[in-house]
């Protein structure tokens, strides 16, 4: 393992004011759902609710820091609790645990590995965080690369998009996922200790998970966490054949040049790959988490700091039928049958800071900062391949105005430093490190039926290799502003419209060579330019009678758009996949309705609607690869003190709208029924679940997925779990 190298700094100066200054962000949101309003009101752990977030049944978004009463530049917000994480939480990876959502999608990689999608971005355009902070693993840079978070350790989830995302910074430009876990403590509990506990199996992956999390008062101000998860599954079962038909009838035809040549055993490889059914081999995944943090608690003000540690190891399913080149004395040979594996660890260790200052204009001072070591090796016949190994710092400090005043908000300052190394045959992305500094201001403006809000970010970028002599700095900025009207009792609505820019990352510019994980071969653009987007976004959210509505209609022009794009060469065996740039246009629209058809007070019968359509082409006509269908869920719930029924349908539709060598996915439908029992009247958080997921064992593919020729979605599951707190 090598030492964190602070080499190419800005300054030793800076960085220690900036490790100094850190903070959350301001701009984590709540959205109405009636449900989960109720739920919260009987849930002790919601009620408490660690972070001081309100659920509003108005359909506004209610911002998590003081400073900001309802901030609509965040026009797209989702928000998951407990009850909806337990729910949806079929595997152990947060792309698909929010795949549901209107306007989200999955990268659906692996099982091991699948990153969210948000309007069609995904990579370096969606910001996952923690708490405010970045994950600081790499699972932005490339899809084989597991998100460290794991979803059934998680308190609450946040799907941020619209144009105030950018306060994160600019890789959320598609949109921004904040988790919310309970590691650094920020209240006293009113008992002795609280404990909470998740315990799960299923049958399509012959799962077994557990989480347990225990908040002890140490005195009347210190407060100490700990919590551990443990998950395995073995071999991903399927309805059908592995691969999609276009894919098969490829293999089968190789099969048949085979025989021709006389070569019976290659031709029966090819066969056996076109046949496999039933299950999708090596996509088996065990990861264990382990994390302990203390929290101070000082009148309004709040102290803590937090350790972790996150390990997993899974397979990398290989496209059937390719085979890799390598070099070995000189001369070339196939490497078809070795087992890839990816074993990944994290040690994670995060600061944190809430300051009262008085009702003067300035409320609080929030301070943030994370340090993260991440090693993954990519194993190759049980032998090492590659080692990943990446450490970062970022931090973040931001001073929070009075909510009560006539304007309102927040402003603050963001680092980051990477240090990233690759060691191997493979090790495609030389080694480099990437410095950011950013200053970033959020305000809103009015009390009455009109409010002007504006967003900022000012970002200095440099990205350094001495290995093969590379060394870019970048100045971006961006910004946004919104108009929101309120004239209509329960309702707002309004629009925004945005400049973002975004600097390339170190992958997008330095890659070059063989990426055997992802089945690629890789080559970045060292004269890529910066990125640059106009947007503009109208919403409209709030009450229909009893229910709850969300609508978004967005549009955004891209310059400069980067995006990796598969071509007809080769190159040691594999595809060659260029990293070029674009200018692109995205538009799309998502919607949202929860409306009781029945409510008798003690039954409640719900309707739960979605719909997402995103559509993007390039200027020169071409369509931008990976963009999800269009999608919709209709799903009817039956709520009762003890019982909730639920049954959904979710659509896909075929996507035809294909860039160059990108294979069509044709619509399916996904038919999943849930019953939740809540046995203790006193306790309403002991919590036994039942489901069934895929009940017609359907062949279903996610455009978004690399992987979707040959990594179909889970078939017919079965699956219970128990989620207590007391």
């Amino acid at each position: 393992m090598k030492t964190l190298s602070l080499r190419h700094a800005a300054s030793p100066a800076a960085l220690v004011l900036s490790l100094a200054l850190a903070a959350t962000p301001a701009l984590a949101a709540d959205t109405a759902d009636t449900a989960a309003a109720d739920d919260a009101a009987q849930a002790p752990q919601v009620e408490d609710d660690l972070h001081n977030r309100q659920t509003a049944r108005d359909g506004s978004i209610i911002v998590s820091a003081a400073g900001v009463r309802e901030f609509d530049l965040l026009a797209g917000t989702s928000v998951l609790e407990v009850r909806e994480i337990q729910r949806e939480a079929v595997n152990g990876q947060i792309g698909d645990l929010l795949a549901k959502l209107p306007g989200v999608s999955s990268t659906s990689f692996a099982p091991g590995s699948s990153r969210p999608v948000l309007r069609g971005q995904q990579g370096e355009r969606v910001r996952v965080l923690v708490d405010g902070l970045g994950t600081m693993d790499v699972s932005n840079t490339s899809v084989d690369h597991a998100v460290t978070i794991e979803p059934i350790t998680l308190e609450r989830v946040e799907v941020l998009r619209g144009p105030a995302v950018l306060l994160y910074g600019s890789q959320a430009i598609g949109g921004a996922v904040n988790v919310i876990d309970k590691r650094i403590p920020t209240r006293v509990p009113d008992e002795d200790f609280h404990f909470d506990a998740l315990a799960g199996i299923d049958s399509a992956s012959d799962m077994r998970n557990a989480a347990a999390s225990l908040d002890v008062g140490l005195t009347n101000n210190l407060v100490l966490h700990v919590d551990g998860s443990w998950r395995k599954s073995g071999d991903l079962r399927i309805g059908g054949f592995q691969v999609a038909p276009g894919l098969r009838a490829e293999l089968l035809e190789e099969a048949a040049e085979k025989d021709a040549l006389g070569e019976p055993e290659e031709a029966a490889e090819f066969r056996e790959a076109a046949d496999q059914r039933g299950f999708v081999p090596n996509s088996d995944v065990e990861s264990w988490t382990v994390n302990a943090g203390l929290g101070l608690i000082l009148g309004q003000s709040t102290f803590g700091f937090a350790v972790g540690y996150y390990n997993t190891d899974y397979g990398v399913i290989k496209r059937p039928g390719l085979k890799e080149e390598k070099e070995e004395g000189g001369e070339e040979e196939e490497e078809g049958d070795e087992t890839v594996r990816i074993g990944l660890e994290q040690f994670r260790a995060d600061l944190k800071g809430d300051i009262f200052l008085g009702d003067g204009a300035i409320e609080r001072l929030k301070l943030r900062v994370g340090y993260s070591d991440y090693t993954h090796t990519e194993f190759e016949g049980g032998e090492v391949g590659t080692v990943f190994d990446s450490k970062s710092i970022e931090a973040r400090a931001e001073l929070v105005q009075n909510a009560e005043g006539v304007l309102r908000g927040a402003t603050g300052v963001q680092f980051m430093h990477r240090d990233f190394d690759a060691e191997g045959a493979e090790a495609y992305v030389p080694a480099n490190l990437t410095d950011q500094f950013a200053i970033f201001t959020l305000q809103e403006y009015g009390n009455g039926p009109f409010q002007l809000e504006a967003s900022a970010r000012a970002e200095f970028t440099s990205v350094t290799s001495q290995p093969v002599a590379f060394d870019r700095s970048f100045e971006t900025f961006s910004g946004a502003l919104g108009l929101v009207y309120q004239g209509v009792e329960g309702v707002r609505m309004g629009i925004n419209a945005s400049r973002v820019e975004r600097a390339p990352s170190a992958e997008e510019l330095l890659s070059d060579g063989p990426h055997f994980a992802t089945q690629a071969f890789e080559i970045g653009d060292r004269d890529l330019r910066v990125e640059r987007a106009w947007g503009i976004e109208a919403f409209a959210r709030g009450k229909v009678g009893a229910g709850t509505f969300s609508l978004a209609a967005y549009r955004q022009w891209f310059d400069n758009y980067i995006f990796v794009a598969e071509t007809d060469q080769e190159e040691d065996g594999l595809p060659v996949f260029l990293y070029r740039q674009s200018d692109a246009n995205f538009w799309g629209a998502e919607a949202e309705l929860n409306y009781p058809l029945i409510d008798t007070g003690s039954y409640r019968l719900m309707t739960d609607l979605r719909a997402s359509y995103v559509e993007a082409d390039l200027t020169n006509g071409e369509n931008v690869p990976r963009i999800p269908p269009l999608s919709l869920l209709g799903a009817l719930e039956a709520q009762t003190d003890q019982f909730d029924l639920r049954g959904e349908v979710q659509w896909f539709a075929k996507q035809d709208r294909v860039a160059a060598f990108e294979s069509e996915t044709d619509s399916f439908a996904l038919v999943n029924a849930m019953v939740a029992w809540r046995p203790f009247a006193e306790n309403r958080n002991v919590t036994l679940l039942v489901a069934a997921d895929n009940i017609f064992d359907v062949v279903g593919r996610r455009h978004a997925s690399f992987t979707k020729d040959f990594i179909p979605l889970m078939g017919r599951n079965f699956r219970a779990s128990v989620r207590m707190s007391f």
